[in-house]
Formats: structure tokens, sequence, C-alpha cells
């Protein structure tokens, strides 16, 4: 995953007022565009947007279990990740990348592995359920495996796995071939009712993730620099609850998650060292958001989001999938550009949704659930724009 860069700068940079002026011609823009397409704002977008306020609350959530450190496994044959998690909810978020040069770039093999450490037979059910197949676009991978993340419904087969059994959390996994340089991205929530033992291995191609792990001992050291982090994480969930009612007559404001500074990085565990973990950009990581709003001066409401940290070698485009509430467009999950894979830098933004003022004037609500885009750099601010309907 992309490392956040310059969250201090950009947390600091937002505490000036806006000088923002939606043009005539912005205002057209943005009201009649396509939801998820991209709207050239120029001069507009900046990283001196006010911050709309908010009460951030862990919620019960899985266990969160992510492999992302080292993101790029460079042995042909090593674990990458290996945890123990506790009977009840868990979500893996799987990131990793076949970076083997030595003796030789070669297909490889990255599978995700549980074994049953009880006593009885463990029942795994999966609840959510996102794979795609490797690729070296990682923005496209990024980008359709929250999309699947958010359309999966849970599993109606149950899984049983015998005490001391391995198997593969996803079959898919183990028929992928990864090429050097691919990503594999697995993103998974399942619920167990025995303590089990989650492994990232690669391997080759021919070797099953289980037969891979019962014969390596030990899990690779951390790269610490090349991935968002390892480990068993304590938060999975949060409730972001908007502090003051938005009102249009008050102008732009912008919601900033997943900076670093204002929203920490979450912290845990990492089992083989039994060092303290940090998540480095909250990845899997899902915020549930509730927004007040109203319209004292008769104006609706264009909710855009934009690559705020655009430009250098690893930022220079971004892409995310989100959900929505309903507006002008139905609720629902919707791909950020909807109409190519990624965005730019300013002035380009991407169209979420647009509220319309109540007839009466009284307050409405916006829901949301957002992620931390996976290869995009951070944060990616939301940002809702007074327009004339």
């Amino acid at each position: 995953m992309r490392k956040p860069l310059l969250a201090g700068l950009f947390a600091l940079s937002c505490t000036y007022a806006s000088a923002q002026t939606l043009t005539t011609a912005m205002n057209n823009a943005l009201t009649g565009a396509r939801q998820g397409s991209i709207v050239l704002l120029p001069d507009f977008l900046s990283e001196k947007i006010p911050y709309i306020n908010y009460q951030q609350v862990v919620m019960p959530g899985p266990q969160h279990v992510i492999a992302d450190d080292p993101e790029y496994i460079r042995v042909p044959e090593g674990i990458a990740l290996q945890e123990r998690v506790a009977p009840g909810a868990v979500r893996l978020y799987v990131y990793n990348v076949n970076g083997v040069t030595e003796p030789a770039k070669m297909p490889r093999k990255i599978s995700a592995v549980i074994e049953n450490t009880g006593n009885s037979n463990m029942q795994l059910r999966m609840q959510r359920y996102s794979s795609q197949p490797p690729s070296t676009n990682y923005y496209l991978v990024g980008k359709n495996g929250l999309a699947d993340y958010f359309a999966s419904k849970p599993a109606t087969k149950v899984r049983t796995i015998k005490p001391g059994e391995r198997v593969a959390i996803d079959a898919q996994l183990e028929k992928n071939v990864v090429t050097y340089d691919q990503l594999t991205h697995g993103f998974y929530e399942f619920t167990i009712d025995q303590p089990g033992l989650i492994s990232v291995v690669q391997t080759d191609p021919a070797t099953s993730g289980p037969a891979a792990v019962a014969r390596l001992k030990g899990v690779l050291p951390s790269k610490s620099k090349s991935g968002a982090g390892r480990g068993v994480f304590g938060v999975s969930n949060y409730r972001i609850i908007a502090i003051d009612t938005l009102d249009t007559k008050d102008g732009v404001k912008e919601l900033v998650m997943a900076d670093g500074v204002r929203d920490p990085w979450v912290l845990g565990s990492e089992g083989s060292s039994d060092a303290v973990a940090k998540l480095s950009g909250n990845y899997g990581v899902m915020y549930n958001i509730e927004m007040k709003w109203k319209s004292t001066d008769g104006k609706g409401l264009a909710l855009v989001t934009w690559n705020a940290r655009g430009g250098g070698q690893w930022c220079d485009a971004m892409a995310n999938t989100m959900v929505v509430s309903e507006g002008k467009f139905k609720p629902g999950t919707i791909q950020l550009p909807a109409d190519q894979l990624t965005t730019g830098k300013a002035p380009e933004a991407v169209l979420v949704q647009i509220f319309k003022p109540a007839a009466n004037g009284e307050t409405q609500t916006i829901k949301m659930t957002w992620s931390p885009p996976g290869a995009s750099c951070l944060p990616t601010p939301l940002v809702f724009i007074p327009v004339d309907l």
C-alpha cells in the first residue's frame, strides 16, 4: 500500500480559513455531472478548506488482521504474517506482492491459511468476500477490492475444519499464479467458533498454502518502510458523528479522516515479535459516517472527493469506492471515479452525490461508509460544496 504522505502538513494547513469561490461555470459543471465523474474546479481545491469537526467512536467489530509488511515478499518461500485469532468475527486484509528477483524472477503463489488450534471442530462461515485477480495495476485492485467487499453477502455454506487441520481461507488464491510485481489482494470477513492461527504465505504454484505453512518455521522479518503494517489491530469499525449541523450558508467544508494526526493510526500487536504494531493508513478500517445538514439559503450540497496528495512518484493518482446515502442519485456503492480508473490532482474533483435542500428547510442526515483506499496516498478528503440547483 502506498504510505500516507505529509499528513502533518495537511493537518496544519487546514486550520486556515477557506477562500474558495465557486464560479457559475463550476456550479453548472457540478450540478450537471454524472455521479462518479470527474469535474474540473480550477483554483478551488486546496488544503485550506475548513474542517468539519467530528466525534470518533470505536464500534464493536471483528478482529482486524492485515498482512502488508513485508509488502513485497522477496524470498521464493516464506510466511509474511502469522497471527492467532480468538473465536468470533475476523476481518482479514491480504495485500502482498511477489517481489522475488533472486535467484531470478519467478511465478509464485500467495495464499492465506487458517489452522484450527482448538480442541473441537471449527465452523468457518464467510460473511464478506473480495478476491481480486493478481495485477500490477494496484489502483484497479484496491478500487475493485472495496467494491466487491461492499457488494458481498454472507455465504450459505459453513466449512468444518478439524482440530490441527490447516485449510486455505480463499480457494481462489490457491489457484492464482502471481508473477513478479503483481499484487495479491484479498479482503475477507468471517466467523469462527474455535481459536485459530492465520498465516499468509508465499510459495511455488504447485505447493498448497497449507503444505507450505506446515513445512516453514518462523515469519519473515518486517520491512517497516514498505507497507502499512501487519498484525492484529484493536479497531476495525469507527462511527464518525459530525459535531455541528452543516449549513450551506457557511460555505465549503471538508471531512478529513485517516490523516495520521487528527485521526491517528490504529495500534495492535504483531504476533511473531509481540511488539506493538501500527497500521499506517488505517487500511481495512470501516468509517460509518453520520452528518446533519440544512440549507438556510436554499442551496443544495455537492459532495466531492479529490487526490489531495496529488503529484510525485507515488501520489499521482487516486481511486476509491464508498457507500453514500440518497440524494440526486440513488443510494448505494459508487466507484470514484466511475467512468475511468483514477483521478489525478487538482483541479480534478470526483462527484460523489448531490443532496437537495428540504422544502421546509428542515435538517437532513447524510450517511456514508468510507475506508482508506489501498494504493492511494492519504488523506482523501470529502468536500461539501454549497451549489445552486
